[in-house]
């Protein structure tokens, strides 16, 4: 019989929830250093105590485990230099701004200066700091200790461009020797007005990653969607005990995204190659140690990727499909129902909201897909298709399948518009669209069907694929709602327009910047 690295029976590690896996290997690594004497590893050595008395305010490992006492040492703060920087939106994209960044060393009074001229960066803003350390995982991979930074500024102009630098005690952002590491960022407008937003999955670190990044940056979004599996610290991501994650890859992913998240707030959601189980019992410990997102979902501490905001006239709601996903487990019903109960309640909201015309709704797992790699999950269909339809949605995006897929509108499992190349739909009339925006960077994944996108249509009346069920087995399925694939690296664009017809103009560019897709979704005409 096979068995996994970790020397537990593959049966029971199949059956294993995220909670379990959390508790066996913390069980597991404490008894390895009570084994090996408590010897330090040269990760803990150099990521941890260092520059003393610095601020680790925010540990976010979950429960002591007893750890090798670290070798301090003295490193100048002068010289330790931010990277990876990342915005996100508080609850009001208007008046607040969520600044995160990493340094590689602890350091002392981290903050953010910030104001309306590069040359008066008259305001600051202490920093949170969360440490995270992570033990190592296997022979292979050392032990690291990683120092996220997060800054909450609140009470902001609406509409307005805003410049901000990032530092500490030693190293002070407005100073003119670091004028050029200074960001900027601008504030949702108080009314809506056009604008447009970028949204993709799957992403990872790559050449390909790199250079989807340098062209959404070239779109001049307002925000960026990402619908989960960020940087694949994780390779496998079956949510299983014998997943290995090198934490080292995050310093990677956020070094690369720097270059668009540092003006652009990345709005993430979480994927199965997000769930790592050292941290926390589901799993998003890490998520919580590296991100500030709003907390406005049903509980911010355990569905870190579970919330909503409002841009312009566009309400936008994140999900994190692990809790519905009858394909990859661990995690399913870990809110024991409550981010369904609150999707109900939001979306409801949000439609009676005066000044909203669109919802957008963006996850991980697909409704609809029909690569040969994931396909569909019937855990999404089951638990939230029917809200989607109830409060008419008009654009849900996904990932976790690795093309650009693009459905006709669909109404209750079957199409009830054809939504051609340069078609149009109205969730009203019609149905929704939904479209699978995972060709950010990771390997690519294939259709069962050849493909079809502008200048290349082959359309067909039927793709024979399947569904994952509750058993977590495969249905098979004759898909007649498939309208666009592509199998190659994309981004989504989407150009929103207010006024009394408005519209969404949903635009996919490959890596080359050629149009694969373009497609309107519209409301009824006001009165």
């Amino acid at each position: 019989m096979d068995t996994p690295r970790f020397g537990v029976p593959e049966r029971l590690a199949q059956r294993m929830t995220m909670t379990e896996q959390h508790e066996y290997l913390r069980a597991r690594l404490s008894r390895r250093r009570v084994l090996r004497g408590g010897a330090a590893t040269a990760g803990t050595v150099a990521g941890a105590g260092l520059l003393g008395g610095a601020a680790c305010a925010a540990d976010t490992t979950p429960a002591p485990v007893a750890s090798p006492k670290p070798v301090t040492a003295t490193v100048d703060g002068a010289r330790v230099a931010p990277f990876g920087r990342h915005l996100a939106f508080g609850a009001d994209p208007r008046t607040q701004m969520r600044i995160s960044w990493q340094v590689p060393f602890a350091v002392r009074k981290p903050h953010v200066r910030i104001g309306t001229s590069p040359l008066e960066l008259t305001r600051t803003i202490e920093a949170e700091v969360r440490h995270l350390h992570t033990p190592s995982l296997s022979d292979k991979l050392p032990a690291v200790d990683q120092f996220y930074l997060h800054a909450a500024v609140d009470d902001l102009r609406p509409g307005t461009t805003y410049y901000y630098g990032v530092g500490h005690a030693d190293r002070d952002p407005a100073e003119p020797r670091h004028f050029s590491s200074v960001g900027i960022f601008r504030t949702a407008p108080e009314r809506p007005g056009k604008f447009v937003f970028t949204a993709f999955g799957d992403q990872g670190v790559s050449y390909d990653a790199l250079a989807n990044d340098q062209l959404i940056l070239g779109q001049n979004p307002s925000f960026h969607l990402h619908a989960g599996d960020l940087c694949y610290a994780d390779t496998t991501g079956h949510g299983k005990k014998t997943d290995l994650y090198d934490a080292r890859v995050w310093d990677s992913f956020l070094a690369q995204t720097d270059s668009v998240a540092a003006s652009v707030p990345w709005m993430v959601t979480t994927g199965n190659h997000d769930m790592e189980a050292w941290y926390s019992p589901d799993g998003y410990g890490g998520q919580l140690a590296r991100w500030s997102l709003p907390d406005n979902g049903p509980d911010p501490r355990k569905a870190p990727g579970v919330y909503s905001f409002v841009y312009g006239n566009v309400g936008v709601v994140a999900l994190d499909a692990n809790d519905v996903s009858y394909e990859i487990s661990p995690n399913k019903g870990y809110t024991d129902g409550a981010q369904t109960r609150w999707l109900d309640r939001r979306l409801r909201q949000l439609r009676k909201r005066p000044g909203i015309d669109f919802l957008v709704v963006f996850f991980h797992h697909c409704a609809y897909s029909t690569t040969s790699a994931h396909a569909s999950d019937g855990g999404v269909r089951d638990t939230w298709v029917p809200l989607l339809e109830k409060h008419q949605v008009d654009l849900v995006i996904n990932g976790h399948n690795h093309v650009y897929e693009r459905t006709d509108a669909i109404r209750g499992g079957k199409v009830a518009r054809r939504v051609p190349i340069e078609g149009s739909a109205d969730a009203v009339r019609d149905g929704i669209v939904y479209v699978t925006a995972g060709g950010a960077g990771a390997k690519l994944y294939e259709f069962p069907v050849p493909d079809s996108y502008e200048g290349h249509i082959k359309d067909l009346d039927e793709v024979k694929t399947y569904h994952w069920t509750k058993d977590g087995e495969k249905n098979r399925d004759s898909a007649d709602w498939s309208r666009v694939r592509y199998t190659g690296f994309s981004f989504l664009a989407v150009e929103v327009e207010p006024g009394p017809r408005p519209r969404l103009t949903v635009t996919a560019l490959a890596e080359s910047g050629e149009r694969v897709d373009r497609f309107e979704v519209t409301r009824p005409r006001r009165q």
